[in-house]
């Protein structure tokens, strides 16, 4: 276990070392001149101004140059200044970091906890009526945008029955973009869980475990549900990972003070510090996500560590 982690920790740092890079060179990428764009908030920037925009930003250094000064500054902590605030980038997404998480961990609650046990019964009671409602509504949870549902939780919730507020940062403020994140998401569970369900109560290890004479909650919940599991939590962290980004919109239909709604501003501002490191954040957070989704794999199948 302790090489298979080792493996995945190598890998993962392959990956951020991948992502730094492009990062980096992001602002390359972009047509035009970008300090031009991002000066274009102020009439008419002066020559002597571009220059000095360049300077701040190491843009008329080499690129390898650029790079390694880049890399220089993460290993400290250090991503640069908002060019709109002139405040750290790495204290801004720290500021607004937690709020995000805080939203996607409660869309992916409501996603695992009521996602999981409907797609369990759906595979118990596979061909019922129950499980063809289950499936219309999976279908119908996943077709929905976020953006759409976002408002229309609005309308029911706010506006007509006064339930909840539309915007604030308390928790009665997370129950609807929570649900908007979870709802859908909720959906993919329950199709996902149902389908490994129905796949594992197939396997010749189940019909001999009820031909012992093992109850049936035995069966479901020691023999079944575990081997299930490994395909549930594959779709769980790349929900998790779909959460984050969902939240980018959710964040500002609802003015949820967070990181989408922060890049938002960013990208409205042309703030490529903000940006590049909005980026990295999101690319860390989802390389971490992996690293913990192939542990929970050699967990729940230890057949998987020695791989």
């Amino acid at each position: 276990m302790t090489r298979f982690i080792l493996r995945r920790l190598f890998t993962a740092l392959v990956t951020l070392i991948i992502s730094s890079f492009l990062v980096c060179m992001l602002i390359h990428l972009i047509p035009g001149d970008p300090v031009a764009m991002m000066m274009a908030q102020n009439s008419a920037p002066s020559p002597e101004q571009l220059a000095a925009m360049r300077h701040m930003l190491g843009l008329d250094l080499p690129l390898w140059q650029q790079y390694f000064h880049y890399m220089g500054r993460l290993l400290t902590g250090d991503l640069g200044r908002s060019i709109f605030g002139s405040e750290p980038v790495l204290t801004l997404l720290m500021e607004r970091l937690p709020n995000t998480f805080a939203l996607a961990f409660a869309g992916l609650a409501i996603a695992v906890g009521f996602g999981m046990p409907l797609g369990f019964f759906a595979a118990y009671h596979r061909g019922s009526w129950a499980d063809s409602a289950l499936m219309v509504f999976a279908v119908a949870g996943v077709s929905l945008p976020n953006f759409w549902l976002g408002l229309m939780l609005v309308l029911l919730f706010s506006m007509t029955l006064g339930w909840l507020p539309v915007a604030g940062e308390d928790w009665r403020s997370m129950v609807l973009p929570a649900m908007t994140l979870g709802v859908t998401y909720m959906a993919i569970i329950a199709r996902m869980t149902r389908s490994a369900m129905i796949e594992v109560l197939g396997e010749d290890f189940i019909r001999t475990a009820r031909a012992k004479g093992l109850p049936e909650g035995i069966v479901l919940f020691r023999h079944a549900l575990r081997p299930a599991m490994i395909s549930v939590v594959t779709i769980i962290g790349v929900v998790f990972g779909y959460l984050m980004g969902g939240a980018v919109v959710v964040e500002n239909v609802f003015s949820w003070n967070g990181l989408g709604r922060l890049a938002i501003q960013a990208i409205s501002y042309r703030d490529y510090p903000l940006i590049q490191g909005f980026i990295l954040l999101f690319a860390t957070i989802i390389v971490v996500m992996s690293v913990l989704l192939d542990v929970a794999y050699a967990w729940l199948d230890p057949r998987i560590s020695v791989q």
